[in-house]
């Protein structure tokens, strides 16, 4: 049952049912609404009262939390995560002839957006074990054509962006870091959303910090970068009805921007939630025969997903639907096999670590808004498989 619950009600509440077995949502998303609810409502009012439906304050008063959050200087609302990451590299001028640094195992934006450039994405393996690519990972991968680095902190660890970035400054390249999964997450005490030239955002419903719809940012600490995205998205004008490149139209809402200024304040609330759920996950899964997620030495996750690996990956997810525990696969098709890239010699190229976790990673419930009996349930349903 391979759905993103948008159904059931608030922890403690009643779950609903999927062939008369009570069900444990993979992300309730309708809860985390009720959470809030009166709040999201007098926003989305106040928003639809205001009469200005493009930009305006809506916009400006959550670009400058969210830069403030990110403890980056600038933030430019855009459309979605994938337009953040095309953006940015339209912004450093990456085309045609230029190689862009991805991981193999990634949600496939990471990749579309250097495609849509017209640049090749370069994969490079994490570390057996991990699923954020390290500079180590990177360096062999570097040639004369070699661009940009584009980290992604996936599942919501953050890479080691200072030697990432120490990497790049060597051979004078350039990061955008894909940090669609990994709000308020930190590396060394720093949180991710300014090491980097530009590091993308998504605000899609089902991210720590997500909007009632499809939504998007660039934070950065460089003003002509952020300058030229806010640009870029707006037809490639900076002055109404004089365009000075060919631009695109991708601009945050401002009904998005109300919505995720509310979210904002309660953002670091559910990231602590998911790291106690995580904490309950690692001690008490810890002695079965698959793999847990590692954390690197100096990361701060925000366990956007919480992924296991083993071989008997399809059984545990059938044993887990029939015992009412909702799961995810992240992801069931590695880029580099995706139909999309089949006439790119990438296809014909083995990536072993992503195809592996494509066979073998399962993603447990970990919503802020799990209830503890929730977390206990899924707990017992994945000791029961192995016992």
């Amino acid at each position: 049952m391979m759905i993103l619950c948008v159904h059931a009600g608030l922890p403690h509440s009643h779950h609903f049912h999927y062939k008369n077995v009570a069900v444990i949502p993979f992300l309730d998303l309708k809860a985390a609404y009720h959470t809030l609810a009166t709040e999201l409502d007098e926003a989305v009012l106040r928003a639809s009262r205001s009469g200005w439906y493009i930009g305006g304050s809506e916009v400006e008063t959550f670009e400058t939390a969210f830069a403030h959050y990110t403890q980056a200087p600038y933030c430019v609302g855009v459309g979605n995560g994938l337009d953040a990451l095309t953006l940015a590299l339209r912004a450093l001028e990456v085309g045609p002839g230029d190689e862009v640094i991805v991981p193999s195992h990634t949600f496939i934006a990471t990749w579309l957006a250097v495609s849509a450039v017209g640049a090749t994405p370069v994969p490079v393996e994490p570390a057996s074990g991990q699923y954020v690519i390290t500079a180590a990972d990177i360096a062999p991968h570097i040639t004369h054509r070699t661009k940009v680095i584009m980290p992604v902190h996936l599942y919501g660890m953050p890479a080691d962006m200072p030697a990432i970035c120490a990497l790049a400054k060597q051979y004078d390249l350039s990061v955008v870091e894909d940090a669609a999964q990994a709000h308020g997450a930190a590396i060394h005490g720093q949180r991710i959303g300014s090491h980097g030239d530009v590091v993308a955002w998504s605000f899609y419903p089902g991210k720590n910090l997500g909007a009632l719809g499809d939504g998007g940012a660039v934070t950065t600490h460089n003003p002509a970068l952020a300058k030229r995205i806010r640009q870029l998205g707006n037809y490639g004008s900076a002055v109404k009805y004089y365009n000075d490149e060919l631009g695109v139209n991708s601009r945050l809402d401002p009904i998005q921007a109300a919505v995720l200024a509310v979210k904002l304040k309660y953002l670091d609330a559910w990231n602590s939630r998911r790291q106690t759920i995580a904490a309950r996950y690692q001690t008490a899964l810890a002695d079965l025969p698959f793999t847990l997620p590692a954390t690197p030495a100096g990361a701060t996750p925000v366990w956007h997903l919480y992924v296991v690996a083993t071989p008997q990956r399809d059984a545990l997810q059938q044993h887990l639907t029939q015992s009412g525990v909702q799961t995810l696969i992240h992801y069931p098709v590695p880029p580099h096999k995706q139909l999309a890239y089949q006439h790119l010699p990438v296809a014909q190229t083995s990536y072993p670590l992503a195809e592996q976790y494509a066979q073998q990673i399962l993603s447990l419930p970990i919503g802020p808004q799990l209830s503890d009996d929730d977390v206990e349930v899924t707990i017992s349903a994945v000791r029961a498989f192995f016992a």
